[in-house]
């Protein structure tokens, strides 16, 4: 218990520290005392007392920088803390909150509001919220289908993920097929990699509870994510029926990553990533996974945005492309190394 704690305050401290060093990256290079100077100026209201020179640099802080850090720490919380609960869901190590056709759902949502204008009464943001629509409903049809001749299981709801991810897919190839606009492919490829650079406060206003409260939710979850390693015979001997639990935490992480998508586009690989790492690390217990999978799918997304503005010069790599760089490997090595369940380090 005391490695645990010593873990996670680190990991917090880290998180506080990542958070305003990340300022410093970008097109325009500022040093850490102005950071810390405008950041607490900043969280005391006290804006009107800056020098004039200062100005400036307070204005790509507060309205480029820290909303951009919050929101990937907010996003790879969430992301990660999807990842642990989808594989104690499913029991398999090589789960992520996309393999039960959310991302697909979501894909076909965006790609009917940008060629389609499905969703345009919705406002300026009406691609995001017609893509969490998407992975939300196919979230519900998977944990319905699922249900059909009998009651879910983590195999047919892996099953019926997959089915579900098919038919979308076939879908969004159609009506990019048939609406031949380049424009708008243009569109849907870039809004498909991934990006943070839509972070405004009013969007935080959002996700920072989602994220916060989905992880509260989950860690106090805990010891039903470990009965659901266990498996339903295992379960119910001590006197819990899992099948409840499994689709609301379910639906809950449908919710978190319909949001996370909504604010920056498709991101995967993180709720792989992260979650096996960590393991290695704290072991299996939830208790100690979810707190600590949170703070490092925070920190660690924070800085991968980071290289993403800093990789190529006057360029934003879309960030998209540089977790699956990352993530793609490891999943391969995950399979290699496990083929099922959780098993040893």
């Amino acid at each position: 218990m005391k490695k645990t704690k010593t873990v996670f305050l680190v990991l917090f401290v880290v998180l506080m520290i990542s958070m305003v060093l990340a300022n410093s990256f970008g097109s325009a290079k500022i040093k850490l005392d102005d950071i810390l100077y405008i950041i607490y100026n900043g969280v005391l209201d006290n804006e009107s007392a800056l020098p004039e020179a200062y100005l400036p640099i307070n204005d790509i802080i507060w309205l480029l920088h820290l909303p951009r850090i919050i929101l990937a720490a907010c996003i790879g919380c969430g992301l990660a803390v999807c990842g642990v609960v989808m594989q104690a869901i499913v029991k398999n190590p090589l789960a992520d909150p996309y393999i039960l056709g959310i991302s697909s759902g979501a894909s076909l949502g965006a790609t009917a509001a940008i060629l389609l204008g499905i969703g345009v009464a919705l406002g300026e943001n009406f691609v995001g919220i017609a893509a969490f629509i998407g992975a939300f409903f196919v979230s519900l049809l998977v944990v319905f289908i699922a249900n059909l001749g009998g009651r879910a299981s983590s195999t047919k709801l892996i099953l019926s993920g997959m089915a579900l991810s098919a038919v979308c897919s076939a879908f969004a190839s159609f009506i990019v097929y048939f609406a031949n606009n380049a424009e708008g492919m243009q569109n849907i490829t870039y809004w498909l990699m991934g990006s943070l650079a839509g972070a405004k406060w009013e969007l935080l206003e959002i996700i920072v509870p989602i994220s916060v409260l989905s992880t509260l939710f989950f860690y106090t979850q805990s010891r039903i994510l470990n009965l659901l390693l266990l498996g339903d015979e295992a379960a119910i001997t001590l006197g819990k029926d899992l099948h409840i639990y499994r689709q609301c935490y379910l639906l809950v992480s449908a919710i978190v990553v319909g949001f996370a998508v909504y604010a920056a586009g498709m991101i995967g690989f993180i709720g792989l990533i992260i979650p096996h790492a960590v393991r290695i690390l704290v072991g299996s217990d939830h208790k100690v996974l979810v707190p600590v999978s949170g703070l490092s799918g925070a920190i660690f997304l924070i800085w991968a945005d980071v290289l993403c503005r800093v990789i190529i010069p006057r360029t934003e790599l879309p960030i998209g492309i540089l977790i699956s760089l990352i993530g793609a490997p490891c999943f391969v090595y995950l399979m290699i190394k496990k083929t099922y369940g959780f098993g040893g380090n």
